[in-house]
């Protein structure tokens, strides 16, 4: 399994300089090592480069693991088993809880800023995520041991809190913890704590509180609080008010297929991805940057991998029933039935696409457009405005076959992708030679370098080319570009 700072061998494919869609796709290519000089040494420094920037309570490594410690803004998001508001640390000596800031109705909990001041005030970095515990009890070790799933992309630091997360976790066998990845979110704190009544609780999720805090309140008295950084917006937001160019809305889905990719790697299945629970932040140029985010339906069971037993109709197959994939929405329980969703997320990547490019995504609108995974055909699908590249909407059609054996595995996938967006120079002639591809590569990346250096933070471009020189495969490469040879040969 490939791990972020730790690059597999780098290969390079030994195949006789042949036009690429004449191919016998039967005899597949003989691989060997490549030479140690050649490419691992490129890996290596990309893999470096692409580690992430420090997260936001880094230099308050001790801090961060009450509720109390945190001033709580506005809300800025509901779903179906949580709130998130915004929220900071103060700095200095001040106290949090003195002029300015009123008190909740519980005798404890964190500081509330007033109505106006957020705007007025200085910015709120982070985000904390409030779980609504119905069902998983009040004591510590339970909520963990429910609410597990939110904990995988949570750093080491994150939990070395208070409460005894990481000895129960590897007490009891939790589920796996996710390696950090610039397209995924990352949980920076986590700890339970007495459910406080926060701003338009009464309002928005009354029957989520506890009774001391409304009498109807079906909600136990403590839960489980996420802290990450505070995004602008989501996906959906983002796309409400912006119309991202062709190339743009490549990049954008190409960075969805960077983060699958990374989750398969890992073992570990999202199973709730939609435009809802990808984030968004903006570079210097106004470029989207996306994160996955809410693991709270995700597979991370180390003992089975992606190969779920669906044993019986009470297996739990995730969030979302409009987005997901065929092999996942047909599976019929029984004695030694699996489902396989190690290709499930690439498909829902596919049908965000249609979001992304301006369209409704066929899976929710609504009469005779409709389209359900279950029955679908990809005869069916609607076509992609004329505006995108060919090569493109051929990449969201191969993602959205019905067999998974079919479609183009995430990391196959995004390097399509790449070559599209920053190879069309050695996917012009019509044969391929495996020097032209090695110089190539060597070409990014001291160019990727050099704009790296350039600038203090890499724009979108630079950050997704580290992305593809950190994680490069030769096996992977090769097929991108015998699919992207065979697309441009149909008729």
């Amino acid at each position: 399994m490939r791990e972020v700072g730790w690059p597999e061998p780098a290969c390079v494919v030994q195949t006789p300089c042949l036009p690429l869609a004449e191919r016998d796709d039967q005899a597949p290519p003989r691989l060997i090592p490549a030479s140690p000089g050649l490419l691992c040494p490129s890996q290596a420094i990309f893999t470096q480069k692409n580690k992430l920037l420090p997260e936001p309570l880094d230099s308050k490594r001790w801090q961060g693991f009450q509720l109390e410690e945190y001033v709580i803004g506005r809300s800025i998001g509901k779903g179906c088993s949580a709130a998130v508001y915004e929220a900071t640390v103060p700095t200095g000596r001040q106290d949090p809880q003195g002029a300015g800031h009123h008190r909740l109705l519980t005798s404890r909990g964190p500081a509330v800023a007033p109505h106006g001041e957020t705007e007025a005030s200085a910015p709120f970095p982070l985000a904390i995520k409030m779980m609504w515990n119905i069902s998983a009890g009040s004591s510590s070790e339970a909520i963990l041991n429910t609410m597990s799933q939110e904990l995988v992309p949570a750093s080491r630091a994150a939990l070395s809190g208070a409460y005894g997360a990481v000895p129960y976790r590897r007490a009891k066998g939790g589920p796996k913890q996710l390696a950090p990845h610039p397209n995924i979110i990352r949980v920076v704190r986590a700890f339970t704590s007495s459910v406080p009544l926060l701003p338009g609780a009464l309002i928005d999720y009354p029957d989520m509180l506890p009774p001391r805090l409304h009498p109807s309140g079906l909600g136990h008295g403590r839960t489980l609080f996420l802290v990450m950084k505070n995004y602008p917006c989501t996906l959906r937001q983002y796309l409400g008010t912006a119309a991202p160019s062709p190339r743009l809305a490549t990049m954008m889905t190409l960075q969805l297929l960077e983060g699958v990719d990374h989750l398969v790697q890992q073992g570990i299945a999202h199973r709730d991805l939609k435009s809802d629970n990808i984030l968004v932040e903006l570079d210097a140029d106004g470029c989207p940057w996306l994160v996955i985010t809410d693991f709270g339906c995700c597979l991370a069971d180390a003992s089975i991998g992606l190969q779920l037993p669906f044993t019986s109709c009470y297996v739990d197959r995730g969030g979302n029933g409009c987005l997901m994939a065929p092999e996942v929405s047909t599976a019929c329980p029984g004695p030694g039935a699996v489902i396989d969703y190690s290709k499930a997320d690439v498909w829902a990547v596919g049908t965000i696409a249609y979001e992304i490019f301006g369209l409704s995504n066929p899976f929710y609108s609504q009469g005779p457009a409709h389209l359900e995974s279950r029955s679908y055909q990809e005869a069916q699908l609607p076509a992609l405005p004329e505006s995108v590249p060919a090569d493109t909407r051929c990449l969201v059609r191969s993602l959205l076959q019905r067999k998974a054996s079919k479609r183009p595995a995430a990391r196959v996938a995004a390097d399509v992708l790449h070559l599209k967006l920053w190879g069309e120079d050695i996917l012009a002639p019509k044969s391929l030679k495996l020097d032209q591809l090695v110089g190539w590569l060597l070409q990014q990346s001291a160019a990727t370098l050099l704009a790296g250096r350039l600038t203090e933070k890499s724009c979108v471009e630079t950050k997704l080319k580290m992305l593809f020189l950190a994680h490069l495969e030769c096996e992977a490469l090769c097929q991108a570009a015998l699919l992207l040879h065979s697309w441009r040969a149909a008729p």
